[in-house]
């Protein structure tokens, strides 16, 4: 009895982790872009032909009725900024239009849980990670070269 009551932890315990790594739960309803740079060489395209290390981590908290955004990049004093003319599908899905003097974001469009790039000056150039990615390149993990475009 014991042995399948820690087998079925183990196993709720194993299907939490890789939900979390996925980023398809969050405690919060947010959506959070994982982003990392090219250090010591540059990006083809996807690729970094120098060592990649961890970037910002940009989160979005999407509200379908204000239909707004609010967005902020975590753990930095940078003040958070707030898109209030969206259409807002739910947290994986929406589009804003940009206000000028808006605070820079990282995108203004989510779709299927994806940043979109936007057009040349509106959104912020990027290169982002899944969140198990992106921790294992913080924690110094080597061998990661390609970006998730």
């Amino acid at each position: 009895m014991i042995r399948k009551t820690l087998l079925g932890i183990a196993i709720a315990a194993i299907a939490t982790l890789a939900f979390w790594s996925s980023d398809r739960i969050t405690l919060q309803g947010e959506r959070t872009i994982f982003t990392v740079n090219c250090d010591q060489g540059s990006w083809q395209g996807s690729h970094c032909n120098g060592r990649m290390v961890a970037g910002a981590q940009y989160a979005f908290r999407a509200s379908h009725s204000r239909n707004e955004v609010i967005y902020w990049v975590r753990g930095s004093d940078a003040p958070s900024g707030r898109f209030t003319d969206c259409m807002v599908k739910d947290r994986d899905n929406w589009t804003c239009n940009v206000e000028l003097g808006q605070t820079p974001a990282l995108t203004f469009e989510m779709i299927k849980g994806k940043p979109t790039r936007g057009s040349a000056g509106l959104a912020m150039p990027f290169h982002c990670v899944s969140k198990w990615k992106w921790w294992a390149i913080r924690m110094g993990l080597p061998g990661f070269k390609d970006a998730n475009e």
